[in-house]
This record gives C-alpha cells, sequence and structure tokens, in this order.
C-alpha cells in the first residue's frame, strides 16, 4: 500500500502535463480515521509562491506516482510499507529505479530510538488538527517525517535559549511586562509555529509572543481560527510579505523554514536592522546565484570551471556559496554562526540550517560589510558570482 510519495527536479513537460509550474508534489495517506475512498490520500502541490492541496481516492493517488515518477518530475520517493522505491531520471529521459526493502518503516524505527520533546502517547491539541497525531496521541504513519522536523526544530529553539534570555535579560527573566519575543516568516501552514508556542508557553513555561506571517490569505486565517479555538491569546498571525514587513516590536528569535530564495534573505536583513538575538534559518531554493552563472562564465582554466560543466554541480554549488556568504555576512553583524545539519536527507534534501546568536560583546549595532556587501547585502545577490572568483 503506498504511504507517501514525493516528486522533485520537475521537468519541462509539468506545467503542460499538471496545468502548472509545480517546483515539488507530496502525495500521502489521509490520517483521518473517517476518511472515505474518494479522500483516502491527500496531495500538496509547490509552485514557486503557492501551495496546492486536495483530496485524492487510492486509484487516482497510484496512478499520479505510475504517471509522473521520472517523468514529469525527475525524482520521485514512494513509500509503503515495506518498501522505499526512489526513481531518477537522467537528461536522455532514461529512469532508474532504486528499491529498499524495509523490514520496520524507518520512521517509526528512527523515532524509537529518540527521546524526542513533544512525545509519542501525549495528546497535542494541535497536531492532532494538523494530522500529525491521532487523539490518542500516536504519531500517523505517514507523518513521522514532520514529527521529526517539528521536534529537531525545537531541539535548535531550546538550545538558544539560555543565550537569548541572558541577552535579553541579564540575569533576569522573561514575564508578562517582557516576554520572549519570536516571529516565523514564512510560517505557512504553522506546523513549526505552533510547536514553538506550545514548547514555550506550556513546556518551558515561558511568557511568549510568537507571531508568524504568510502571504497565503487562506492558510493563514486557518491558523488564526485554530489558534483562537486553543486558546493560544499570545500567539497571531498575519498575512504579509517578509520584504515589506515592520513589526511594532523587534524580535528575540527570527526563525525562517525553507523560505523560498530570496525571501530567507528579506527574514535576514530584517534580523541585523532590528538586532534580533538569534537566528534559525533553514533556507531553500537558493536561485539568486544559480540563475546569474551558467557553464560559461568562468574561465576554462579557473579551477571552478569544472563546477559549471554539469547543472546538478552548478546548483549545489551556488546554494552552497549563497549560505557561505550569509553566514559571513552575520559574522560581520555581530552573531556567533554555526552551518548544521537540521534533518538527515530522508526527510528533506534541504537540511543545512543556519544559526545564529548575537555575540554578547555585540552592541546591536549594524556594521559596515565588506566587500562582499557589494554581492549579497544581506538581500540578494547584485553581481554574478564569477565577480567574486
Amino acid at each position: 500500500m503506498l504511504i507517501s510519495a514525493t516528486f522533485s527536479k520537475p521537468s519541462k513537460v509539468v506545467e503542460e502535463k499538471l496545468g502548472k509550474a509545480y517546483l515539488k508534489v507530496r502525495i500521502w495517506k489521509n490520517p483521518s480515521p473517517s476518511a472515505v475512498s474518494s479522500n483516502a490520500y491527500i496531495s500538496e502541490s509547490f509552485t514557486e509562491k503557492q501551495s496546492f492541496t486536495k483530496n485524492l481516492s487510492k486509484d487516482d493517488a497510484e496512478k499520479f506516482v505510475e504517471e509522473n515518477a521520472g517523468t514529469t518530475f525527475k525524482n520521485c520517493v514512494k513509500r509503503t510499507e515495506t518498501e522505499e522505491i526512489t526513481y531518477l531520471a537522467n537528461r536522455r529521459g532514461e529512469v532508474k529505479k532504486l528499491v529498499k526493502k524495509l523490514s520496520v518503516p524507518v520512521s517509526f524505527k528512527t523515532n524509537k530510538e529518540k527521546n524526542y520533546i513533544l512525545k509519542e502517547g501525549i495528546p497535542v491539541p494541535f497536531l492532532i488538527e494538523l494530522g500529525v497525531m491521532t487523539k490518542e496521541g500516536k504519531i500517523v504513519s505517514s507523518r513521522y517525517d514532520k514529527f521529526r522536523q517539528i521536534n529537531r526544530f525545537l531541539e535548535f529553539i531550546d538550545d538558544i535559549l539560555g543565550d537569548v534570555k541572558k541577552l535579553c535579560c541579564g540575569d533576569g527573566d522573561f514575564n508578562g511586562d517582557r516576554p520572549l519575543r519570536m516571529v516565523d516568516f514564512g510560517s505557512g501552514k504553522s506546523y513549526l509555529t505552533f510547536a514553538a508556542y506550545y514548547f514555550l508557553s506550556e513546556i518551558k513555561k515561558i511568557p511568549c509572543e510568537v507571531f508568524g506571517l504568510d502571504l497565503k490569505k487562506d492558510v493563514i486565517e486557518h491558523c488564526a481560527n485554530l489558534a483562537r479555538k486553543y486558546g493560544y491569546s499570545n500567539l497571531n498571525f498575519a498575512v504579509g510579505d517578509i520584504a515589506k514587513y515592520s513589526g511594532e516590536t523587534s524580535p528575540d528569535i527570527i526563525v525562517t523554514l525553507h523560505a523560498c530564495d530570496t525571501a530567507t534573505d528579506y527574514a535576514l536583513k530584517y534580523a541585523v536592522e532590528h538586532n534580533t538575538k538569534a537566528i534559525l534559518s533553514v533556507p531553500c531554493c537558493q536561485h539568486e546565484i544559480n540563475s546569474q552563472i551558467g557553464k560559461n562564465t568562468v574561465e576554462g582554466n579557473s579551477p571552478l570551471a569544472i563546477f559549471m560543466r554539469h547543472g546538478i554541480l552548478r546548483e549545489r554549488f551556488a546554494a552552497l556559496a549563497t549560505d557561505a556568504i550569509r553566514a559571513e555576512l552575520l559574522e560581520e553583524n555581530g552573531y556567533a554562526v554555526q552551518l548544521m545539519e537540521f534533518i538527515d536527507m530522508e526527510g528533506t534534501p534541504k537540511n543545512l540550517l543556519i544559526r545564529a546568536v548575537k555575540k554578547q560583546s555585540s552592541n546591536g549595532a549594524v556594521k559596515k560589510s565588506s566587500a562582499k556587501d557589494s554581492i549579497l547585502n544581506v538581500l540578494g545577490v547584485k553581481q554574478t558570482l564569477n565577480d567574486i572568483l
């Protein structure tokens, strides 16, 4: 039985076949016990700026995998109860199929080896509402990756709380007059936003204000209604563009999970300008440099020329270069920066996390960056990568 399928690396025919220029599609088994045959599966399709969700029957879900794995999308990872099947297509259209037998579902096995912050068996209202947990507190099998991802991010938040408290309160504590303030830029369906609020207010008992910002009005309205339903009075949401956001109070922590391309840079720019004490950012779709370089932009005798000859290497090189420059600029603006693995590649291919904490000696003044300022300026690349190599 199909448990889930994730499609990535769209081919040139994706818009012709599916009606929109989707970058990624995910299909998973509907966790609702009351799901009928017509909505046995849920699909979520992502364009550059939007996501679209719909229900599928079992036949429709299996047909979509059969027709699009390795063709419409060059990469596909399909999971059943006993196998993990990976489809990989090359430039000639040849599809390679890799089959990995699973004696125990990987996500089950991994979860039982780790003591998570949000524990299985203890019902968490918002996780039940979002389809990650059953009412009994059991993790839905097709949502284990999301459960692990949420817990991993909470671990990163937990790691920085001591430093943030010292930077904000000295030897004191957060209180009703001075709560911990966190903003989630590009909050989407807000799994992480709800988890962070629950972790800070219910588990750590820290007075806090958590805010989620996203472009999708319908998603934000749903999240706001959910927050009201559970009485999360200090958890708020708004529709807005990260590039144009101007909050009334400066956040102590800014998080971004897969904010696409320069949306990450707008979030980092906002953090630097508002003297944010800590940043946790998992970048996504670093297109800005990649769009400016090609296989002919580096001289043939340059040691970097070999990275430009193949699209997949050029893409990965551009992503690493982008995040390296982001880290350097944050260092220059008074942050101690670490680049870390967010979660293993099985959970998400976008698994690099930028963790930046304001240095104790920093007075909050934004320093003028070095020559790299003319390249990234914390907000998008202004020159081709070739100009700095």
